[in-house]
């Protein structure tokens, strides 16, 4: 069983609490029709509709035991408070209750470091995620202690991370700020200006090509998807990204069979030593071999 608590976000119960989860709703759903979900500690069904800041107590059962797994893992930053590792594309960040294997916290469990319990049995380590499509560079902790400093910073926005996105066309400024609200919509992120979260998203132009723009983003907030739901709610998707508007003719010429995102750089200061930790992870060959093709259209 996996046990958690927090305050929730606004929205249906059962769909706040697979976002939470990351899990099946079909798995949230039948945790709350057995009584295992306690809204201020009261049973609630699953269309109850959250406000917002309610104290959600869930007991969901859980797939199975999470066993190490052997698997390509790079490394970029390792000492004894927390690794800083790059994410491949296709890999969840951690086990939801019906997928238990391929995951990365299957392959950091083989590496044989400690790591974190703070954010559950499913999550040793994690700290943030990157989506499944999305490769590149992501905080693991090895502690609770460092967990909670590394969680407390990310709140606060005091850990730089930036992203390399090619985006469908060509935005008219070389710098500018998206500013709109997001909310969960069933499985999509939508701009919402009267219900959503508050969410910021800085880009700049990095290079100028024949049918794309190559920029780099960064998040001010760290709402789900937001990077690709702000790029498209501007009309600028991300190539490859068919959920949000970059699939078709135009990613299929550059060979993207995901979205061209990666997470780039990131820089913080050390929780533990103070020490500033400024690190980059190169983009990997598909990304690498599609922006080449780009540059090559007519």
């Amino acid at each position: 069983m996996e046990a958690v608590s927090f305050r929730a976000d606004a929205g249906r119960l059962d769909v706040v609490l697979a976002a939470r989860l990351n899990a099946p709703r079909a798995e949230v759903q039948r945790a709350i029709a057995r009584g295992r979900v306690l809204v201020d500690g009261v049973v609630r069904p699953k269309s109850f509709r959250l406000i917002g800041g309610e104290l959600v107590q869930a007991d969901v059962e859980a797939g199975g035991e999470v066993s190490p797994e052997p698997g390509s893992l790079e490394v970029r930053y390792e000492d004894s408070y927390l690794m800083v590792v790059s994410k491949p594309a296709g890999l969840l960040a951690h086990p939801t209750p019906s997928r238990r294997t391929g995951t990365l916290v299957n392959r950091l469990l083989a590496l044989g470091v400690p790591l974190s319990k703070a954010g559950g049995v499913d999550r040793p380590g994690i700290v943030h995620r990157l989506d499944v499509g999305t490769s590149g560079l992501i905080v693991v902790a090895k502690d609770d202690e460092t967990h909670a400093a590394l969680s407390a910073m990310f709140r606060r926005h005091e850990i730089d991370r930036r992203y390399l996105a090619l985006v469908r066309g060509r935005p008219p400024q070389d710098r500018f700020v998206v500013e709109a609200p997001l909310a969960r919509q069933r499985a999509r992120i939508k701009v919402r200006t009267a219900t959503g979260k508050e969410a910021f998203t800085e880009v700049s132009v990095r290079e100028r090509l024949p049918r794309a723009t190559l920029v780099e983003v960064r998040p001010r907030t760290g709402r789900t998807h937001q990077i690709r739901v702000h790029l498209a709610a501007v009309g600028h998707p991300v190539l490859g990204d068919r959920a949000y508007g970059g699939g078709g003719d135009e990613a299929r010429r550059l060979g993207l069979t995901r979205p061209f995102l990666h997470s780039w750089r990131i820089a913080f200061d050390h929780p533990a030593t103070g020490q500033r930790v400024e690190l980059e992870d190169p983009l990997p060959d598909d990304l690498d071999e599609a922006l080449l093709r780009a540059r090559q259209e007519g």
